[in-house]
């Protein structure tokens, strides 16, 4: 799809409309994935002795302090709870005794996988995951959760219609771990019925749990992240876009996923018609952000890191976000990408409230 066309309709739908948009029909959210959507479960996981997101630049922007998302603020999960007048959701692990989930909880963990870790460790790259806290964990953390939610099956039907279930963005980290090894994309490609396999059989999971309303987001256009420009950056001009300067064909394989990601949940709504279940195409939420990044505010563009250690796009992998070596820019407003590998508060804004008031959820 070409947006030449579609920029000026976009620029206006999306970076000056509000995500307080929706009617107050559903009064609770959980949510599952990756660094995308987590609030705070890797940080409290332990799983790394000193991880950078627990303290500032991460956060700076909107809370003032860091709070485990890794971003300079809010996420798309946090802008889709304030258009729903929702609380932004706790994180499962920080739930203790009389604290209150009736507004949901986030079971997304940065790092995590859709695919069980002994997939990886299998194929000998268990040593440079993030977490062991993938898909299947979280669905047992929720499964753990829910009879303090409801005891019934009426009751629970209850609660559940009101619900909705965020179902990712997961699966992004099964393609970077093999591909940040070297792996190739016809290697990767193969994992693809794998992952989407393993989502869809999440949403069946959260269904038969309770589930009526589901929103399954696809992958963002990978070939456009700084950490992708950097560690395949090519000599070759013809392996990028002339329209956006990203990678075609990284995200040629991030529309593979989404195209057979789509194409399951089709199928999954087929077998539970009285479900909505909703595909968010992340990936043409978020391609206006980088075919004219000025148009939205992002006057420093939407390819290099606004907190980063230099480099071409200010990615620098022995320099990360927080790591010696590294500096935030002055302005994250003025950027799309925040540290290489996630996008700032500003493009996740804009992103959540195309999904929200465009058609780029499916069905709407």
């Amino acid at each position: 799809m070409r947006f030449s066309f579609l920029i000026p309709f976009l620029f206006i739908l999306c970076r000056f409309s509000t995500v307080s948009t929706c009617d107050k029909r559903y009064e609770s959210i959980f949510s599952f994935g990756d660094s995308l959507a987590d609030t705070g479960n890797f940080l409290l996981s332990g799983a790394l002795a000193f991880p950078v997101i627990r303290e500032l630049p991460y956060g700076e922007t909107f809370f003032r302090h860091a709070t485990g998302r890794c971003s300079d603020g809010r996420l798309i999960v946090d802008f889709i709870a304030e258009a729903f007048g929702i609380p932004y959701l706790p994180p499962y692990l920080s739930l203790g005794k009389g604290k209150s989930f009736r507004h949901g909880v986030n079971f997304a963990v940065a790092g995590a996988t859709a695919l069980d870790p002994e997939f990886f460790y299998h194929q000998k790259l268990g040593r440079i995951l993030w977490t062991n806290n993938s898909l299947s964990v979280q669905l047992g953390w929720f499964k753990k959760l829910k009879p303090s939610i409801c005891t019934t099956k009426k009751g629970c039907d209850n609660f559940f219609r009101k619900s909705i279930f965020l179902v990712g963005e997961i699966g992004g980290n099964d393609y970077n771990y093999p591909f940040f090894v070297g792996g190739s994309i016809k290697q990767v490609q193969a994992l693809v019925p794998l992952v989407v396999e393993a989502i869809t059989k999440a949403a069946s999971m959260l269904i038969e749990e309770g589930a009526v309303t589901l929103m399954v987001p696809g992958n963002f256009p990978i070939g456009c992240s700084a950490v992708y420009l950097t560690i395949f950056r090519s000599p070759n001009k013809g392996d990028y876009d002339e329209n956006n300067g990203c990678l075609k064909a990284f995200n040629a394989f991030a529309q593979y996923h989404n195209t057979h990601l789509k194409l399951a949940l089709d199928k999954l709504g087929l077998k539970y018609p009285h479900a909505k279940i909703i595909y968010a195409d992340y990936y043409n939420a978020a391609m206006p952000l980088f075919q004219a990044p000025r148009s939205f505010g992002f006057y420093n563009g939407a390819l290099r890191a606004c907190c980063g250690g230099g480099g071409p796009y200010n990615f620098n992998n022995s320099a990360r976000c927080g790591h010696i070596g590294s500096k935030a820019c002055n302005d994250p407003s003025s950027y799309a990408n925040w540290d290489g590998i996630h996008l700032t508060e500003g493009a996740y804004k804009i992103i959540a409230t195309c999904l929200i008031n465009v058609s780029f959820s499916s069905p709407p």
